[in-house]
């Protein structure tokens, strides 16, 4: 078994990775300053083989210190939120992200050269293909189609582009995993509760299923959606993600390579909406209210999902209405406690 370096490990899909990697036998080191969600508690923090160390990603020499005796990297760590965020702290958004890139990369050049460090896996986005005109997204495709007009697409191809450029010039290995809407519980709130009310297009979570989820708990009707609804998106568990990128870090296969990490359900943000509506409001019938959506609401999101099924044997199987269960129990709960 290895000994893992992540970063940003206190954060969403960074709280499920470090659980599989812990269950896959792996050492884990975890690098997190709480800037999101401010101190959280995992059920895995007092795991034996596991040590989170409160820092800011952005040194350096921080990284480097943990890096010692480390055979692999995992680079979580971004300022990350909705598109309510992005859209609020463009510049933020791009300057941390580009800080973030360059000092894991300065960081694990030198790991490479003088120590144990195998290689780096990097977590792109999806939002790489934000301007995307053919589907679905093949890996390769975000290099021959216009860049992403959004800082945060952008941001996440610098990260490719680091990945790419420390391997040309210092052999640094690399693997680029891209996880498509990531769904799960451990999504803490961004915004005033009262973002979740009628008329208020500030989301109150991060992402859409646990803020329609909150929204329809709160009893908001009409159920206020961006747009009109038709917006594709393929929703997929943390857990599932976790486990490809396990797979990506692990596999002599995905020396240099990048996937796609996603289910292969196409849903849309209607039919997510209706899907929540039931599951809480029963028969009762869905009215919905379309708000004005964001400058950079993407119409389509769909991915080529073959490669990470061929190269790593990585699938997603957890259905839509199985994440809506356990994130619907979730909210309920931190809502019951008022975290939520």
């Amino acid at each position: 078994m290895a000994k893992v370096l992540v970063t940003g490990a206190a954060g969403f899909i960074g709280g499920y990775l470090v659980r599989q990697l812990l269950a896959d036998g792996h050492d884990v080191v975890g690098v997190d300053d709480y800037s999101k969600y401010g101190p959280v508690r995992r059920a895995h923090d007092d795991h034996p083989r596991y040590r989170l160390v409160r820092a800011d990603a952005r040194d350096a020499d921080v990284l480097s210190a943990q890096l010692e005796g480390c055979d692999h990297l995992v680079a979580c760590a971004a300022l990350v939120g909705g598109i309510g965020y992005f859209h609020a702290r463009p510049y933020d958004l791009l300057a941390a992200n580009e800080r973030i890139a360059a000092s894991t990369c300065d960081a694990a050049i030198a790991a490479h050269r003088d120590g144990t460090l195998a290689k780096v896996t990097y977590l792109s986005s999806s939002m790489v293909y934000e301007s995307a005109d053919r589907w679905p997204s093949a890996e390769g495709d975000e290099r021959t189609i216009a860049p992403p007009a959004s800082s945060y697409g952008f941001s996440k191809l610098a990260v490719e582009y680091f990945a790419r450029a420390a391997w040309q010039q210092y052999g640094l290995p690399y693997t680029i995993v891209r996880p498509f809407n990531c769904v799960g519980t451990g999504e803490m709130p961004v915004a005033a509760p009262a973002a979740a009310q009628p008329g208020n297009r500030a989301l109150a979570m991060s992402h859409v299923v646990p803020d329609l989820v909150r929204r329809v708990l709160l009893g908001q009707d009409p159920l206020h959606i961006l747009g009109d609804g038709s917006q594709v998106r393929h929703y997929t568990y943390g857990g599932d993600i976790a486990r490809g990128i396990a797979l990506a870090m692990t596999s002599d296969r995905a020396l240099n390579e990048d996937f796609n990490l996603s289910t292969a359900v196409p849903t849309t943000v209607l039919e997510l909406a209706g899907l929540i509506w039931s599951r809480i409001r029963g028969a009762e019938p869905l009215r919905v209210c379309s708000d004005e959506p964001f400058e950079h609401d993407v119409r389509m999101r769909s991915p080529e999902v073959s490669k990470a099924r061929e190269v790593l044997g990585f699938e997603a199987t957890v259905t839509l209405p199985e994440m809506l269960d356990e994130v619907i129990d979730w909210v309920a709960a931190g809502l019951a406690a008022g975290t939520l």
